[in-house]
C-alpha cells in the first residue's frame, strides 16, 4: 500500500498555461507534469495562469490555482501578496516572455517582482540582442530580482553578460524540453496518415509572417520538378494574437503562393492546434524538417526541438537557437529569408538518402538530454541551489513490460536492439532468457495477467532448447535457431537462478513449475565444476529461492560447499584496504557478497554474515560517491593498486547492486541498506555523471549504458531485464510500503 503523503512544498509556475493556445504555456504544461511525475508528493507544482485581459476564461484543470490578467498590473501586485501568505510555497519560476505580460516590454511584471517575498527564478524563453535602453533596463530588473536565470543556449546566456550586465553566476543553461518518445522510421506513420511512398517535408507550429514559410514555398518548384513525391506540410493553426489582428492574411497569401507555382499538389495545410500524439505522428511521418524562421534573434524553438527529438533531420535558417542545435551532423543551416539557400539544401538531402538516414539518427542521439524527465531534474538541482526543498520522495516508475515483450518473438527473446527496434540478426542468449523468466515471473506473481503465461513458457520451451544431455546450457542461439558450443559458467549459473526461482513459486500453474524443476535438477550436476565465483553466487540465488520451499538436506549441502567455496575466496584475498572475493572488480560484483547473505539467513553462520557484510561495505566505498551510485565502468574495469575504470558503466551493475542491498535488508534489517538500494536505483532515473535517465519512461527500455560523454541508446535484452529485476526488487512486501509508484 502507498503511504498518504501530504505535500509540503509547491512551486509555483507563473506562466500561460493549456487550453490557451501558446507554446509556451505547453512548455509549462510538460514541465510541471515532468516534475511532478518525478517529485511529487514531496515537492509539487502549481501555476498562475496569465489570461490577455479580464474577459478572458479558459477552462483550466486543477493544476491552475489562481489566474491573473496579464494587463492588470493591480492583479500582479495582489497576486505576490497572495504568494507571500502561503507558507507551502517555496519558490516561484517564471516563464518569460515578452509578449505575455502587460505593458511596455512586459514591464507590468515588475511590481510582482517588487512585492513578492518568496525565491523567484526567471526561466527566458527570449533573449534579445542589441536592445534599446528600456528594455536592457527591465530585463537587468528582472535579472537583480530573480536568485537565478535559466536560458536555453549559450548564446542567450552570453547576451544576458554582455548586454545586460547580469553576473554569470547567475545564468543557468538548461535544454528546451521534448518528449521522449522512440525512435521509429517514418513508412508506417505516412501510411497511417495516407501519404504512402511519399517524401514528407513537414512545418509546423503557429502561423505567423516570422514564420517564413513562404520562403520554402518558392523553394519547391524546382525541388518537385527532380523528387515529384514531394509533399510539404504546413501544420498548425494561425497564432491566436495574429488571427486577432489580422485573421487569416498570412495564411491566405500563402495559398495563393502555392496556387501561383502550381503546388497544389505538393503543398498541403493542416490548419489545427495539434495535441501531442498527433503532433508526433505527424514529426515521424517526416523525412526532413524544416524551420525557415525570418527573425535570427529568435532564441528557443520548441518546434525545432521537437523535430529533433523525433530523430528527424532539419533545414533551419541561421537563428541564434538553431546555431546551438543545428550541428553539421544533425542538419543543414541557410540564411534567413533565402529559398535558393533552401532549394539548395534540399535537393542535397533528398538526393543522398543514406545521409538523410545517418543526420536521423544523429539527431535522435544528440537530443536526449533533452527529453522531459532530463529537463525536470535539472530544473529540481537549479531549484535546490536556492530553496529548502526536500529531497525526492522516494518513487518508483511503474512496471513496464513493454519493451521486453516487444523483444521477445515465439522463441525466446532477441539479444540486441537498435534503439528501441529489436535485431533479430544477433538472434539470442541463454542469459537473457534465463533472466527474462525471473522478470516474467516476478510480475506474474504481483499482477497475474493472462499474456505474462505465454511469456513465461516462451522463456522455458528456450531454457529447454538450449539444455544439453549433461545437462549444462548452450548460451548464443543464432537467428537460425544454430546452438553454440560454449558452455560459459555464468551462463550455468544464471540459469539454476532462474529455474530455481520458477521451481518454487507456487503461484505458477502445475505445469510450469514441473518443468522448470526438470531442468533445474538436471542442471544441478554442473555445480561442482563452477569456478567463477559470480556462477556460484548465481547458482546460489537459485538454490536459496528452491530451499526456501523446498528444504531439502542433499540440496543443502550442495549450498553450504558453495558458500564455503565463496567464503575461501573472500579470506584469500581480502586485505584490511582491500575486502573482496578477487583481486579486480568487474561486473555483477555485488552477487558476491549477497550470495552469503543468502548462506547466512539459510545457514545461520554468523561468519558468512561477517565476509557478506564487509565485501558488501568495501564494494559499497568504491562505487558510492557522493550520495551518487558510480559503478565500475567496464572500460577497464578496476583491479588492486591500480585506478578504477569510471565510464561504460552497465545496467546490469546497477541492477545487481539494488538486489544485493535489499536482500541485505530483508535479511539484516539495517535500513542503511535500504537507502543505499534507492539511491543505487537513482542511476537508471539520471542520478549518474551524465545526468541523463537510462531507464525510457516511453518505451519501457533500458539503455545500455553510460559513456563518459554519452549515452549508449540502444535497448537491449540485458539492459532492460535488468532495469526490471531492479525495478521488481521493490516489490517484495517487506519493502515496498516504504516507496511511492508514479
Amino acid at each position: 500500500m502507498t503511504k498518504p503523503y501530504h505535500p509540503q512544498n509547491t512551486i509555483i509556475y507563473l506562466s500561460t498555461y493549456p487550453p490557451r493556445e501558446c507554446g509556451i504555456a505547453t512548455f509549462t504544461q510538460d514541465l510541471a507534469a515532468a516534475f511532478d511525475l518525478r517529485f511529487n508528493p514531496t515537492t509539487r507544482s502549481k501555476v498562475i495562469a496569465l489570461n490577455e485581459n479580464p474577459v478572458s476564461m479558459y477552462n483550466y484543470t486543477q493544476k491552475v490555482i489562481e489566474q491573473i490578467a496579464a494587463n492588470n498590473v493591480e492583479q500582479y501586485v495582489s497576486l505576490a501578496e497572495t504568494i507571500n501568505r502561503r507558507d507551502d510555497v517555496k519558490l516561484v519560476n517564471i516563464q518569460h516572455e515578452f509578449g505575455l505580460f502587460g505593458g511596455s516590454w512586459g514591464e507590468y511584471l515588475l511590481p510582482f517582482l517588487q512585492v513578492v517575498k518568496k525565491p523567484v527564478i526567471t526561466t527566458f524563453h527570449a533573449v534579445l540582442s542589441n536592445p534599446e535602453e528600456r528594455l536592457r533596463d527591465i530585463v537587468r530588473f528582472i535579472g537583480e530580482r530573480s536568485k537565478a536565470i535559466i536560458v536555453m543556449n549559450a548564446l542567450s546566456r552570453q547576451a544576458l553578460q554582455k548586454e545586460y550586465g547580469i553576473p554569470k553566476s547567475k545564468i543557468f543553461l538548461t535544454f528546451h524540453g521534448i518528449p521522449q518518445t522512440a525512435f521509429e522510421p517514418s513508412e508506417s506513420y505516412k501510411n497511417d496518415l495516407g501519404f504512402r511512398g511519399k517524401t514528407i517535408l513537414s512545418t509546423f507550429g503557429f502561423l505567423s509572417k516570422d514564420k517564413g514559410i513562404e520562403y520554402v514555398i518558392r523553394a519547391l518548384p524546382q525541388i518537385v520538378k527532380k523528387f515529384p513525391n514531394a509533399i510539404y506540410l504546413v501544420i498548425g493553426a494561425t497564432h491566436p494574437n495574429v488571427r486577432k489582428e489580422d485573421g487569416e492574411t498570412y495564411r491566405n497569401f500563402l495559398v495563393k503562393e502555392v496556387e501561383r507555382l502550381g503546388l497544389r499538389n505538393n503543398v498541403k495545410f493542416y490548419n489545427k492546434y495539434l495535441a501531442l500524439d498527433e503532433l508526433l505522428a505527424y514529426l515521424k511521418a517526416t523525412d526532413i524538417y524544416l524551420s525557415p524562421v525570418v527573425n535570427p534573434r529568435q532564441s528557443v524553438s520548441g518546434t525545432l526541438s521537437y523535430a529533433l527529438g523525433c530523430g528527424r533531420p532539419v533545414i533551419a535558417t541561421l537563428t541564434e537557437y538553431a546555431k546551438s542545435v543545428v550541428a553539421g551532423n544533425v542538419g543543414m543551416l541557410v540564411e534567413c529569408r533565402n529559398s535558393s539557400g533552401i532549394a539548395r539544401a534540399l535537393d542535397r538531402l533528398l538526393g543522398d538518402e543514406k545521409l538523410i538516414k545517418a543526420m536521423s539518427a544523429n539527431a535522435y542521439e544528440a537530443t536526449r538530454k533533452m527529453t522531459w524527465p532530463n529537463v525536470a531534474a535539472d530544473y529540481f538541482r537549479i531549484y535546490k541551489k536556492f530553496v529548502d526543498i526536500e529531497t525526492e520522495e522516494k518513487k518508483l516508475p511503474n512496471v513496464k513490460l513493454d519493451h521486453l515483450m516487444r523483444l521477445t518473438d515465439d522463441f525466446g527473446i532477441l539479444h540486441h536492439a537498435k534503439y528501441s527496434k529489436p535485431e533479430r540478426r544477433y538472434g539470442y542468449s541463454m542469459d537473457d532468457n534465463a533472466r527474462a523468466l525471473i522478470v516474467a515471473v516476478k510480475q506474474y506473481g504481483l499482477h497475474p495477467a493472462p499474456n505474462l503465461l505465454p511469456l513465461i513458457k516462451t522463456y522455458l520451451r528456450f531454457t529447454k532448447f538450449v539444455q544439453r544431455p549433461s545437462g549444462n546450457f548452450a548460451n548464443i542461439v543464432s537467428a537460425r535457431h544454430e546452438r553454440d558450443n560454449t558452455k560459459e559458467d555464468d551462463v550455468q549459473g544464471r540459469g539454476i537462478w532462474a529455474l530455481g526461482y520458477a521451481a518454487s513459486r507456487d503461484f505458477l500453474p502445475p505445469e510450469i513449475t514441473a518443468s522448470a524443476k526438470l531442468m533445474f535438477q538436471k542442471a544441478l550436476r554442473y555445480l561442482p565444476k563452477m569456478e567463477s565465483p559470480r556462477a556460484i553466487a548465481f547458482a546460489m540465488a537459485g538454490l536459496y529461492a528452491y530451499l526456501t520451499r523446498f528444504p531439502n538436506a542433499k540440496l543443502l549441502s550442495a549450498f553450504r560447499r558453495l558458500a564455503d567455496r565463496q567464503l575461501t575466496l573472500y579470506k584469500n584475498n581480502s586485505t584490511e584496504d582491500w575486502r573482496w572475493f578477487e583481486d579486480h572488480l568487474t561486473y555483477s560484483n555485488s552477487k558476491l557478497p549477497e550470495s552469503l547473505f543468502y548462506a547466512y539467513d539459510l545457514l545461520k553462520r554468523k561468519e558468512y554474515l561477517k565476509a557478506a557484510t564487509s565485501a558488501l561495505q568495501f564494494l559499497g566505498s568504491v562505487t558510492f560517491e557522493k550520495k551518487q551510485y558510480s559503478p565500475i565502468g567496464h572500460n577497464g574495469w578496476y583491479f588492486r593498486y591500480k585506478k578504477r575504470a569510471y565510464f561504460d558503466q552497465q545496467p546490469e551493475d546497477a541492477a545487481s547492486m539494488v538486489e544485493a542491498k535489499l536482500a541485505a535488508y530483508t535479511i539484516t534489517k539495517d535500513k542503511r541498506h535500504l537507502e543505499d538500494a534507492y539511491a543505487a536505483f537513482q542511476w537508471f532515473l539520471g542520478k549518474n555523471h551524465l545526468n541523463q535517465t537510462v531507464y525510457d519512461e516511453a518505451t519501457g527500455g533500458c539503455c545500455d549504458g553510460v559513456g563518459q560523454d554519452a549515452m549508449n541508446l540502444n535497448q537491449g535484452a540485458e539492459s532492460t531485464i535488468s532495469y526490471l529485476l531492479a525495478r521488481l526488487a521493490f516489490e517484495d512486501d517487506a519493502i515496498k510500503d516504504s516507496f511511492h509508484t508514479a
